[in-house]
């Protein structure tokens, strides 16, 4: 049970820090690439707006707010229409920033009638005039005013008697970014890996005592109720010669009724320690067939209760199991609601579901408090201390119960709502 419990929590520990690196991974990526195409937006809308097709003197009066002065003599105009200064003199503030700098921009201006204008290559090799005319023109034959082409991003804007579209390569600004991603997963994925192995053995080391815990009160439990058999298969004996010899006498049945309490004890704790071995002898086992062979041996209970039980249970369902123990867990389900029903109907459905089989115990009674449900199937735990303390009941049948469903590979779980006490067992069909 403990390896199981060990097993899901590694795996729960892990999905989790796998999902929260995820989210935290996207975030952080979609984060940046925001701010990048942001930036790289402005500074193409930047260079936009420096844009300006006109003679020399139009390009100065234009650029004079931008430009210092006093370093400045005059302004050129490139063969392609575009502001260009000469290196001895003053910048603007567009070509003082590192990233406008490491940018590249290229741009296209057409007239009306799809004729070129002006090309400006940034000065690259990578893009040719041809290709940027063949990039703008189906560009503005899709109509959008900016957007994303491959690695470009671009800007149309209608100016007088032209149109231009402007182009910034992304190709270095977002380069960075797909490195970085990149050594975020290696990185990522390898110190999830070691974390994996470390909690594995952690959680061996953390575990472990309580496994040794877990598997001598299993041990002393079983040693404990072979050795008391003995003893009290004695007392019975020895109970029934006095008794032969003395005839009725209060003390004998005293001692003869704390007996037989005490071999009831002994039975179940031997049942629980059979249950919770993983050991037991697995069969093919008809289901349906085992369910209403103990509903007709517990009608005849409930019909001396005034109750009566309705069964709804669907023919065929068999599947691999120990038989001996899964009529004892229907036994101890209809037993259980026979002594405790408050009502005189008690309602029992066994039916597939998908890849598994469900069994329903249902009956009436007083609500559960959700803090008594979560305990019902602890040893020894009794929800109304009163009437359970009478019979010989010890609060060990939902133990035993809840030991054969694992055992099967299913569960168990209570529920108690509307005046209505319902335990339900799923068992995976194999």
């Amino acid at each position: 049970m403990f390896r199981r419990s060990r097993k899901k929590i590694i795996i729960s520990i892990m999905g989790s820090l796998i999902l929260l690196f995820a989210v935290t991974l996207s975030v952080i990526m979609f984060a940046s690439y925001r701010e990048v195409r942001m930036r790289n937006s402005k500074m193409l809308e930047r260079y936009v707006e420096l844009f300006f097709l006109g003679d020399p003197q139009d390009v100065q009066d234009r650029l004079m707010p931008e430009l210092r002065r006093d370093d400045m003599d005059t302004a050129e105009v490139s063969g392609q229409g575009m502001p260009v200064l000469r290196p001895d003199q003053g910048r603007p503030p567009l070509d003082e920033r590192p990233d406008f700098q490491l940018s590249t921009f290229y741009s296209v201006a057409l007239d009306d009638d799809g004729t070129v204008l002006a090309v400006d290559t940034g000065e690259k090799s990578v893009y040719g005039e041809d290709d940027l005319v063949e990039i703008a023109r189906d560009i503005l034959e899709g109509g959008a005013a900016s957007g994303r082409r491959g690695n470009l991003s671009y800007s149309v804007s209608r100016r007088d008697g032209y149109t231009l579209v402007a182009l910034m390569d992304n190709t270095v600004s977002e380069s960075g970014l797909k490195t970085l991603l990149r050594n975020v997963l290696i990185v990522g994925s390898a110190a999830i890996v070691l974390l994996f192995f470390i909690s594995l053995y952690l959680s061996k080391q953390i575990i472990r005592p309580l496994e040794e815990n877990d598997r001598q009160q299993k041990r002393f439990i079983s040693d404990a109720s072979h050795e008391l058999k003995t003893p009290v298969a004695v007392i019975g004996a020895n109970l029934e010669l006095l008794s032969r010899e003395l005839g009725e006498n209060e003390w004998l049945s005293n001692i003869q009724y704390e007996n037989e309490r005490m071999g009831d004890l002994v039975k179940q704790l031997l049942d629980l320690s059979r249950a919770e071995n993983s050991d037991a002898t697995m069969e093919p086992v008809d289901f349906s067939r085992v369910v209403t062979g103990e509903v007709l041996a517990f009608e005849s209970l409930a019909f001396d209760q005034g109750k009566i039980i309705r069964s709804d249970i669907d023919d065929g369902i068999r599947f691999t199991g120990n038989q001996v123990q899964l009529a004892q867990l229907v036994s101890i389900l209809l037993d259980n609601a026979v002594r405790h029903s408050t009502g005189r109907e008690i309602e029992l459905s066994l039916k597939k579901q998908a890849h598994a089989v469900v069994l329903s115990v249902v009956n009436e009674g007083d609500d559960i408090p959700p803090e008594k449900l979560e305990h019902l199937f602890d040893r020894f735990y009794r929800a109304d201390e009163v009437r359970n303390s009478e019979g010989n009941h010890y609060g060990l049948g939902l133990s035993i119960a809840k030991a054969v469903a694992r055992m099967h590979g299913g569960s168990i779980e209570a529920g108690s709502k509307d005046g209505k006490i319902r335990f339900t067992v799923r068992i995976p069909e194999k």
